[in-house]
C-alpha cells in the first residue's frame, strides 16, 4: 500500500523533510515498538503493558512500520522478537510532540545551547528525525519521527493513552520473506497504509531544525548499507538512552 497524499494542504519543504507519517484515525494513532517475548506477548495478549514493563525509564515509539522494521531487523534481533502495533490516542501523542524537547542542539531553534540541555533534562519527550527507509530498509532521502517518552510521558502511555497492542510479528516476518525472496511488489501490498499525520497550530515548530533563511537542515551524509538491509551496524546517538523498547 502506498503512503498518501497531501491532498490540497499545501506544505513547505521543512514539512516534508520532518514529517510524520503513521496509521491514523479521527482519535488514535499507531506507533511501533519491539520487545522480548517476555514483555510483548503479554501486552498483546492483555492489550496494556504488563507491571514489570518500567515506567520510569524512556521508551523511543516509531510511527513509521519501515522504520521499526530497519530498527529490529524485521523482529529478528535478540530482544526485539516481538513486534507490537500500540495504538494511542492523539491526545496523548500530541501532548507529548508538545512537551518534547529535540534530541540534539539546533542553533536556529535554541539558541542557547545551556538553556537547550536544560530543556532536554526536564522534558518528558524528546524527538530524533531519523531517515526513513524504503522496502529494502535503506534510506531515503527524508525524515522519519522518533519519540522518545520518559518520566510522566512513559508513564501516561502505558496507563492512559494507550487503547490497543496488536502482536505484528509474524507480518513482519511475511513481508521479509518477501523482500528476501525478490517479491517488493507482493511485500509492499502487506505494508501498513500510512499517510501524513495531521499537523495544526505548530505542533511541530519547535521540533523542526532549519537552517538561517528558514529552509530544514539537509539531510546527513548515509553510510551504504546492504541491499537487504539486514544488518545494522552503525551506532544511533539516540539510543544512549534507549533499552530494547
Amino acid at each position: 500500500m502506498a503512503y498518501g497524499e497531501q491532498g490540497a494542504h499545501a506544505v513547505s519543504v521543512a514539512e516534508l523533510q520532518q514529517q510524520i507519517r503513521a496509521r491514523h484515525t479521527g482519535s488514535t494513532v499507531v506507533v511501533y515498538q519491539a520487545y522480548p517475548a517476555e514483555i510483548g506477548l503479554p501486552a498483546a495478549r492483555d492489550g496494556r503493558f504488563p507491571a514489570s514493563w518500567q515506567r520510569d525509564r524512556m521508551t523511543w515509539i516509531k510511527p513509521s512500520f519501515l522504520w521499526m522494521m530497519y530498527r529490529c531487523g524485521w523482529g529478528t534481533k535478540e530482544g526485539q522478537d516481538t513486534v507490537l502495533a500500540v495504538e494511542i490516542t492523539r491526545e496523548g501523542f500530541e501532548w507529548a510532540l508538545r512537551h518534547a524537547c529535540l534530541s540534539h542542539y539546533e542553533h536556529g531553534l535554541h539558541g542557547d545551547r545551556a538553556l537547550w540541555k536544560q530543556q532536554l533534562t526536564q522534558a518528558p519527550a524528546r524527538v530524533q528525525w531519523d531517515p526513513e527507509r524504503d522496502i529494502r530498509l535503506l534510506p531515503l532521502p527524508y525524515r522519519s519521527l522518533q519519540l522518545g517518552l520518559a518520566g510522566e510521558a512513559a508513564r501516561r502511555y502505558a496507563d492512559e493513552w494507550t487503547v490497543g497492542i496488536t502482536d505484528v510479528t509474524a507480518l513482519a516476518h511475511e513481508i521479509h520473506g518477501h523482500v528476501r525472496g525478490g517479491d517488493l511488489e507482493a511485500a509492499r501490498q502487506l505494508l501498513p497504509q500510512e499517510s501524513p499525520y495531521p499537523v495544526h497550530g505548530g505542533l511541530l515548530d519547535h521540533l523542526r531544525p532549519q537552517t538561517a533563511n528558514g529552509e530544514p537542515c539537509p539531510p546527513p551524509r548515509l553510510r551504504p548499507q546492504a541491499s537487504d538491509g539486514s544488518k545494522d551496524t552503525r551506532l544511533r546517538p539516540e539510543r544512549q538512552a534507549e533499552r530494547t523498547r
